[in-house]
């Protein structure tokens, strides 16, 4: 299983622009590290705008502008290989299946096993545990595992791991030459300089999703910032995508890290775009596909991640979700379970979205009734804005349905104000 997973984050030929069978987001592409730095001047732009046009405001940002693609894969693909190694051992420790969060190492079966296959010495991974405050509890889960793996200062750490072909160690960051050490130096650099920006104008950063493959890099390197500036508020928000069965892991994941170490957890949650090109590229590859396999099973696991978030609101008063979401069940949905949760709307932490257009039917009476709401505007060249719209009225199942039921109550509040003798009230 985990190889076959380990194929989901390889190149692969067929896939080259990653364009083919995007029904709902624009990804870009950078020809090189200017063109990256370019896009972080346009988005900080836009927290300028945002600044300017509404209190607590957000920009969205992509990690595929700020990053070149490639670079992005082959750091999704060390982190997976980083995180099978860690379910080989537990496997062979007896616990495999468990939820990621009940899975934990026994430290010195651990060290063991790493002296056996020749990986570290019992002194040297002793060393590891004590470094990182980890072996006083005398076990290791997978959120002290990849700890060990510091994305931001020890990133040339020589960390060997089997290879599952050859049965040989080699180096984890083996794909990792001096080139790539720069490349994620400038990628923390760009996300550093928003980050700051949207602190000092009172903006908060929304990082999108992307294809599952890359989306482990664009993951750790969002958790990575949300460590340095959620102190003391939710500045910067991670997507989960939930059509990806493994949504609940990584929102509880990321939240209980957020728990241990003390910082605001920020989540946009929406249901997914990559549909079509998840499932063709996980049947010519050759590994399981990553999503669900009909929407209502999509939909559960929304509400479930959302049910979570909702609790730890009530819980902690230290995480914040946006409901990113067309979908007028989901939107009764939540409000059923704040009023179940005593989560007031004023207390902004929870808010909605939908996009620039579509759904005013639920925005509109969402900011009559005190709640956080924004309208999503995509920003670019008008010859990638619209093909981008027409994939997004694709993308949300019964479109033309909801548009059908808004111009029949837009008509009928025209009636309405026509009986009454006051059109422009």
């Amino acid at each position: 299983g985990a190889e076959k997973q380990e194929k989901q984050y390889r190149a692969h030929q067929g896939f080259g622009n990653h364009h083919g069978g995007v029904t709902g987001a624009h990804t870009y592409f950078c020809a090189d590290e200017a063109k990256c730095d370019q896009h972080m001047e346009i988005f900080l732009r836009c927290i300028d705008a945002s600044s300017g046009s509404s209190v607590d405001g957000f920009s969205a940002i992509k990690l595929t502008a700020l990053a070149r693609p490639q670079f992005l894969m082959r750091f999704s693909e060390v982190l997976v290989k980083w995180q099978s190694f860690f379910h080989r051992m537990a496997a062979e420790q007896g616990q495999a299946g468990r939820a990621v969060l009940d899975t934990k190492l026994e430290v010195e079966k651990l060290q063991e096993a790493l002296a056996n296959l020749g990986i570290a010495s019992k002194a040297e991974s002793q060393e590891w545990f004590i470094g990182g405050n980890l072996s006083t509890s005398g076990t290791v889960d997978l959120l002290d595992w990849n700890s060990l793996f510091d994305s931001r200062t020890k990133l040339s750490r020589p960390l060997l791991i089997p290879n599952r072909m050859t049965g040989q160690l080699e180096p984890l960051l083996s794909c990792f030459g001096e080139e790539e050490e720069l490349q994620m130096k400038r990628v923390l650099q760009r996300m550093d300089v928003l980050a700051k920006t949207a602190m000092e104008k009172g903006v908060r950063l929304m990082v999108d999703a992307e294809q599952s493959y890359f989306q482990p890099a664009i993951s750790r390197i969002t958790v990575d910032t949300q460590r340095r500036f959620n102190r003391s508020q939710p500045i910067i928000y991670n997507t989960y995508q939930c059509y990806l069965k493994e949504a609940y892991n990584n929102v509880t994941g990321n939240m209980e890290l957020s728990r241990r170490e003390g910082w605001h957890f920020g989540a946009k949650l929406v249901r997914g775009a990559y549909m079509e090109q998840e499932r063709e590229r996980a049947a010519q590859m050759g590994y399981e596909d990553p999503i669900h396999p009909t929407y209502e099973k999509t939909s559960e696991m929304y509400y479930r991640c959302l049910d979570y978030v909702l609790e730890e609101i009530t819980r902690s008063r230290k995480a914040s979700v946006m409901v990113a979401s067309h979908n007028e069940d989901t939107v009764k949905f939540t409000l059923r379970r704040m009023r179940e949760l005593g989560i007031h709307p004023s207390d902004k932490k929870v808010c909605f979205g939908q996009l620039l257009g579509m759904c005013d039917q639920i925005t509109f009476p969402l900011g009559q009734a005190g709640f956080p709401v924004y309208k999503y505007v995509p920003y670019g060249p008008v010859n990638e804005v619209l093909p981008y719209l027409s994939r997004r009225a694709q993308e949300n199942r019964g479109f033309m349905q909801r548009t059908n039921r808004e111009r029949d109550l837009l008509w009928r509040e025209v009636k309405r104000r026509l009986l009454a003798g006051n059109l422009f009230s």
